[in-house]
């Protein structure tokens, strides 16, 4: 029986980044994929700047980087085809590096993942390889699995489970979900075009805004729907099911040309699929039993209308696997494992709340609360004043972060500096020290520090620097804060060193 550090179950994007991470890290991964061929159809379609960073951490950046097409960001347009809310990001800044949203085709995407771990020795991927169940003890988890009709059997240290909304794995370990009470049917459309999507009349679009560039909600009680662009000629058409009609009879090639067909005119378009879903909110009880972990669609599952699905399960598997490299190769307290959950589901929940809330009032069908509906949006955009899909990410608060201090738990900046380069680019992706200037003291093993002065710096580290007062910011390998200091760094270090070393049991 092979023996490794980590069998990840499924080679989606998130299992494919999770290869790649630990991959390039030198742990010894093995993939077990149920299907000999990755899905040949778009599901996912978006992601957003944070997953690019993450692109830039695994070494797979200029792989996909020339598949996406970055745009603009969403637009809600209510009943009276009036924008009611609008979170764009045109002539804003780019305060991590990146557009804030991208779209791609997932086929692609995947592909190119697996490229990037295809050459390494220490990644082996199992195609055709069908979860049978495991057992655990002291010294890991055995994973059986058949290939090809086969039995095979792998003992690892570690099993990550991202083998979808399904997961055989999540089932073999009796986790339960928790169903966040949302549930509507939705045909989802994708199609070759070859022009501009004709959108009706609108009022209100902000200067600039261009429709073919924004992910497009029509809250319109008749029937809700979503246009979403795509990388080249894809474009995908949401459509909710109304009460009453038949999914079977939805998908019907006579109907969803109908459906398509209004916003297309003149334009020629192929219909590539047609499918119907349920979104809906739910995530486990458990992301952690003993030595096995869930991420993605295994852990949670969200309504599309903010493109977050796939972004949870690549922050999963990137929260996960500095935490298994910091175990593996740098002398952490296997403990610290037990964080994972802890700084996910908070984080998983307070965007998936997001999605429900506005799936809630997007699904509205009852013309006279649509139009109550459209008033109490617009007011609190107005009061927002320029929100952007930013804002729906929240910090961490409970983990491994110092979380008293100011900034603990954020995504740190990321600019392009005067050079051109982006800042990980030049300082690495693991463990980082900021300081304001060499008088700060503080270092340590495992840590690179850098002194902003040093930095072909466009000013963006020291202005973060000023707004949280602080003379040291420490950043942790997934980019999120782990605590600020002033004067000195010592402290900062030390408290690093402390919850690296000691932390709460791994779960049961």
């Amino acid at each position: 029986m092979m023996s490794y550090d980590v069998v990840v179950v499924g080679c989606g994007p998130v299992g494919a980044l999770a290869a790649n991470l630990l991959g390039l890290k030198g742990l010894k991964v093995l993939v077990l994929e149920r299907e000999l061929e990755h899905y040949p159809l778009p599901r996912a379609v978006h992601l957003d700047h944070e997953m690019m960073r993450l692109f830039q951490s695994a070494g797979v950046i200029d792989r996909v980087q020339g598949d996406m097409i970055a745009t603009d960001g969403h637009l809600h347009v209510g009943a009276d085809h009036g924008v009611i809310r609008y979170m764009g990001t045109v002539g804003k800044p780019r305060p991590f590096g990146w557009a804030n949203d991208y779209f791609f085709y997932q086929p692609e995407l995947e592909a190119h993942l697996r490229e990037g771990f295809a050459d390494r020795d220490n990644v082996e991927l199992v195609l055709g390889a069908t979860f049978i169940g495991l057992t655990q003890d002291d010294d890991g988890v055995t994973v059986d699995y058949s290939e090809n009709g086969e039995a095979g059997s792998a003992r690892a240290r570690w099993v990550i489970a991202c083998d979808g909304a399904r997961s055989s794995v999540r089932k073999a370990l009796g986790v339960g979900l928790d169903d966040l009470d949302f549930e509507e049917p939705w045909l989802v459309v994708d199609a070759e075009v070859e022009g501009p999507v004709a959108f009706p009349q609108l009022s209100g679009v902000p200067e600039g805004a261009d429709l073919q560039r924004l992910s497009v909600m029509m809250c319109d009680p008749s029937r809700p729907a979503t246009v979403v662009p795509g990388r080249r000629d894809h474009r995908r058409w949401e459509f909710m099911l109304l009460p009453g009609e038949d999914d079977t009879a939805m998908m019907a090639p006579e109907k969803v040309a109908e459906l398509v067909g209004a916003w297309m005119a003149d334009v020629p378009h192929r219909i590539v699929r047609a499918a119907t879903y349920r979104f809906h909110g739910l995530v486990a009880h458990q992301w952690q039993v003993g030595n096995v972990f869930l991420a993605g669609d295994a852990a949670h599952q969200t309504p599309p209308f903010f493109g977050q699905g796939m972004c949870h399960g690549l922050r999963d598997v990137a929260n996960l696997a500095w935490k298994m490299d910091a175990v593996a190769n740098h002398g952490a307290a296997p403990s610290v494992l037990g964080t994972y959950q802890r700084e996910r589901d908070p984080h998983v929940r307070a965007v998936i709340g997001a999605a429900v809330a506005a799936g809630r009032y997007i699904c509205e069908l009852d013309p006279v609360e649509a139009a109550a509906r459209d008033a109490r949006i617009r007011e609190e955009a107005r009061q927002k004043a320029g929100e952007t899909a930013h804002d729906l990410i929240p910090a961490i608060a409970d983990g491994l972060v110092l979380a008293q201090t100011s900034g603990a738990g954020a995504r740190f900046v990321q600019p392009v500096l005067t050079d051109g380069r982006k800042l990980d680019d030049l300082t690495g992706g693991d463990w980082r020290l900021f300081v304001r200037d060499d008088a700060v003291p503080g270092s340590a093993e495992g840590v690179t520090r850098i002194s902003v002065g040093t930095l072909p710096d466009n000013g963006a580290v020291t202005a973060w620097l000023d707004e949280h007062r602080a003379d040291a910011v420490l950043i942790r390998p997934d980019h999120y804060v782990f605590g600020t200091a002033s004067h000195s760094a010592e402290d900062l270090l030390a408290a690093r060193a402390a919850q690296l070393s000691s932390h709460q049991e791994l779960a049961a």
